[in-house]
């Protein structure tokens, strides 16, 4: 048979078998199609009757929220997490259409699977409410979701917060993840477990736009998992962070119950809002389906702050079985180098830079153990400098090479060394928001006032759970009443108030900076009472001392700018320094003082000498004392106050 007509009868004969397939293939008769209506009908019924499209874990699956005038609204902002066009508004409808879909093998969602394996959290709840007849709607095997679920082999679940990171917006709150603990893990082996996490998808550069576009919630928030080691990796070794783990205590069910609807959420995401709907926010989502009497994120109206989130969950009776510490590298270098003579301290940096010190006496004297820990130490700073520098040197990598090879030449196990943090965790401190209430005098008048804070901590505050040495203070304003002068005014306002110090030596140079935007009120030419709104912003260095407790010495080259009707042309722009000091006297004592020249050579064209000495004393965890005296260009100001945290 010529080679075209045999292709054109195999052609034939392939459509002829394809058809036949199609006429005989099984599918639904009219009996069954009807069974499956009367069915569908008969179970929307019965969730009508039991008002299951009311219940708290209807509500929680969908991330309902009942609207200040009545109805609901959901939380989620991915039309694909609906199975009804009114779904995100409508609790009853979305029930309704989530159980007709249950009969279908169509796929839905993002990832593309049939509703009972995309939506498995809500398929198991309501097959357990309403008792399917697994006859007449038959479950489906859902493959992926089965091997996802056995990947993880969990035992439990551990809450965790890497500390806040002053220089990205994005962790200067901290930040909060789960980890699912395997069967058979160890402390030590932890670190090879996954992570569910839940962050904004930033694209590349977004610089500047990123914080404007967070508050806003023009970012698309998603969940991930991660492993463990890369978020180790990046928090600890890279941002140098310390790391809190909070195991928690949930049953068999509440664990199933968790991974269930974090499988869910991978199908869908949320606008991420910097201060509510953020990492921690929508992560406790999933600890209240897991747990619906926990009422986590009941207690968050306005915001959610990572630390806030941590003492919730603590607070909870019985519901943290372990907390563990992870030190960041940066803190097993300074917590080592204490533990050293200053011989042995400067040993181990002078390695890092000439490994012949190897040879010299001052290492070849030391006992093995000893040797041991210098040579640990030397490799700790190498691989810090390795993995926290832009630019590194090829030599660094080296050395630390030579370095692990003269330690392994030793042949003898490191001591265990118990690393302490220098902040405590977050649990223990002082809550987030404040209001203080104080009096003294200005010049030739006394005063009264009272302030209130929405966030979060200053240097002068009690620094338990809180990192050291780092301030943010936002959306403060006080309001002040003059007796002499018999009037009531904003006396000072606060949009933001950065300032980290970051003290400076052989190891660690990272400088020192800061930015405040407010208002406060000044004394200048004959204006006696005058609003002046301002910008100051710097960037200098730090040093750390111990001749008393703790101190640390600062200086910062600035820029400020002034508007005020105290001045020539309503403003002033200029520039200077400011050198200060803060220092722990004891554990509830805190002094601080600073000295400020800044001279305007733009505008109104003056200068300024500012002094401040404060002083601030812990009553309790939640209560504490101030003296403060400011004195700025013949203006003094006397003011002592009471803190409360709530």
């Amino acid at each position: 048979m010529p080679e075209p007509l045999l292709s054109l009868s195999y052609t034939v004969l392939v459509s002829l078998l394809a058809l036949l397939a199609c006429l005989f293939a099984p599918f639904p008769s009219s009996a069954q199609q009807s069974d499956h209506e009367q069915y569908l009908a008969q179970l929307i019924d019965q969730a009508e009757q039991e008002k299951l499209a009311d219940r708290r874990e209807w509500h929680l699956l969908l991330h309902y929220r009942k609207g200040i005038f009545g109805g609901y609204e959901s939380e989620q902002d991915d039309p694909g997490f609906f199975l009804s066009s009114q779904g995100k508004t409508d609790p009853s409808a979305e029930l309704a259409a989530t159980l007709t879909r249950f009969f279908s093998t169509e796929l839905v969602g993002r990832s593309r699977q049939p509703a009972q394996c995309a939506f498995i959290a809500r398929y198991h709840w309501l097959k357990e409410l309403l008792k399917f007849d697994p006859t007449r709607l038959p479950p489906l095997a859902c493959e992926r979701f089965d091997r996802w679920y056995e990947d993880f082999e969990v035992q439990s679940i551990s809450l965790i917060f890497p500390s806040a990171f002053l220089n990205n917006p994005a962790s200067m709150f901290g930040h909060t993840l789960f980890r699912v603990d395997q069967k058979g893990q160890t402390e030590q082996t932890r670190i090879l477990a996954y992570t569910i996490n839940y962050a904004a998808d930033v694209p590349p550069g977004a610089g500047l736009a990123y914080p404007i576009r967070g508050i806003f919630g023009s970012y698309k928030g998603y969940f991930s998992t991660i492993p463990y080691y890369l978020k180790v990796q990046q928090y600890r070794d890279i941002e140098n962070r310390d790391i809190w783990e909070y195991r928690l205590n949930l049953t068999e069910d509440q664990l199933r119950r968790f991974l269930m609807h974090a499988w869910e959420l991978g199908n869908a995401y949320f606008d991420y809002f910097f201060f509510k709907e953020n990492c921690s926010y929508h992560l406790l989502a999933l600890l209240d389906y897991a747990d619906p009497d926990l009422h986590l994120t009941d207690e968050f109206m306005f915001w959610t702050v990572p630390a806030d989130t941590v003492r919730l969950i603590v607070s909870k009776p019985g519901l943290v079985s372990n907390i563990t510490y992870r030190p960041s590298r940066s803190t097993v270098i300074k917590r080592k180098r204490e533990s050293l003579p200053p011989v042995e301290r400067d040993l181990a940096h002078r390695i890092t830079q000439d490994l012949g010190e190897l040879n010299s006496p001052t290492f070849t004297r030391l006992v093995p153990a000893k040797q041991a820990f210098v040579l640990d130490l030397a490799s700790d700073y190498l691989r810090y400098r390795i993995e926290t520098t832009d630019s590194q040197k090829p030599e660094w990598k080296e050395r630390n090479r030579a370095v692990l090879t003269a330690r392994s030449q030793l042949r003898i196990p490191s001591e265990e060394f118990t690393v302490r943090p220098f902040a405590r965790q977050p649990e223990l401190g002082h809550k987030m928001l404040q209001a203080a209430i104080g009096g003294g005098w200005r010049n030739n008048d006394t005063f009264e006032e009272a302030t209130f804070r929405g966030g979060y901590h200053t240097l002068l505050d009690p620094e338990v759970g809180y990192t050291p040495d780092a301030q943010i203070e936002m959306a403060s304003i006080t309001v002040r009443h003059y007796n002499r002068a018999d009037q009531t005014r904003v006396e000072r306002a606060t949009l933001l108030n950065l300032l980290s110090l970051s003290p400076m030596d052989s190891v660690f140079h990272a400088p020192s900076w800061k930015l405040n935007i407010g208002m406060n009120t000044i004394r200048h030419n004959d204006c006696q009472l005058c609003s002046n709104g301002f910008f100051n912003g710097g960037i200098g260095g730090a040093k750390e001392f111990r001749l008393l407790k703790r101190e640390v010495l600062f200086a910062f080259a600035e820029v400020e700018a002034n508007v005020s009707k105290a001045y020539d042309e309503m403003h002033r722009v200029g520039g200077g320094a400011t050198v200060g000091m803060l220092a722990d006297v004891t554990e509830r004592w805190k002094l601080m003082a600073t000295g400020s020249y800044l001279k305007y050579p733009l505008g109104d064209k003056s200068d300024d000498f500012r002094w401040y000495v404060g002083s601030r004393f812990t009553l309790a965890r939640n209560w504490s004392m101030r003296l403060e005296y400011n004195h700025r260009d013949r203006d003094n100001d006397v003011l002592f106050s009471v803190q409360r945290f709530f």
